[in-house]
């Protein structure tokens, strides 16, 4: 089995597709591509979209956490992705999709907003990726990427504040599925791959990391994504996060 996955440096759903590739024990070439021209190059490479993570295996090309989770369970039963009691399974699925559609669109937008404010954390995002140019010069050349990124996210500030104003309510969404059994069971599944990757990635905020370390989600992620590069420091007005105290 051949298996390239394609991802962007920092970016919460390419590990979370690196993690269900490991999860299953399918060994892959991995390929960092830099933010925004990576949707070009996923054209050429001759996927359907331009989303990341895109592994291309044995001659097929799959992208989108949603259907890689699917796409690995058919190739690899074990160790599974999702239960195989059905009931179990939709309440996996649902989590999953929530975690997809709702939360994930979140982190995305706060890194970006962040970042056109103080790109001092994009070296840290960046840590271990291979990009094949020089690390400082991607960064030093960074603005544009950060910019067309903060558009095509729509990451404005009235986004920011409604996300920000939502996140407790999401993140108790969270809690309440570990305290269920629809995360964090073992072994993981792929809503807790999807779900977990998003919290981690907004516990590299430090305006955000205290109040999530306080809830389950926070000790989910971290048990489930211990390294993930990155950290974007305070940078969100106070006024906003008020609610996450």
């Amino acid at each position: 089995m051949t298996a390239t996955l394609y991802v962007v440096p920092g970016s919460h759903p390419s590990m979370a597709g690196r993690l269900m590739l490991e999860h299953k024990g399918i060994a892959y070439r991995r390929v960092d591509l830099i933010p925004a021209l990576h949707k070009p190059i996923l054209r050429v490479l001759r996927f359907s979209g331009t989303t990341v993570p895109a592994l291309r295996i044995d001659g097929r090309r799959i992208q989108s956490t949603l259907d890689l989770s699917r796409a690995l369970e058919a190739m690899r039963a074990e160790p599974p992705l999702f239960p195989a009691d059905a009931q179990a399974r939709a309440a996996v699925e649902e989590a999953e999709a929530w975690g997809e559609d709702v939360l994930q669109p979140i982190p995305r937008r706060l890194s970006w907003w962040a970042l056109r404010r103080d790109r001092s954390a994009l070296r840290s995002f960046a840590d271990g990726a291979r990009l094949h140019v020089p690390l400082g010069l991607a960064v030093r050349t960074a603005a544009p990427i950060v910019w067309a990124e903060a558009r095509i996210n729509e990451a404005h500030d009235d986004a920011i504040r409604a996300d920000l104003a939502a996140l407790p309510a999401l993140l108790d969404r969270v809690d309440a599925w570990l305290a269920d059994g629809v995360l964090g069971g073992s072994p993981p599944t792929a809503a807790d791959y999807q779900i977990a990757t998003s919290v981690r990635l907004l516990l590299c905020f430090d305006d955000l990391r205290e109040a999530i370390d306080r809830r389950a989600a926070g000790e989910h992620a971290r048990a489930l994504v211990p390294d993930f590069p990155g950290r974007v420091p305070p940078v969100l007005p106070a006024e906003w996060i008020s609610g996450l105290r």
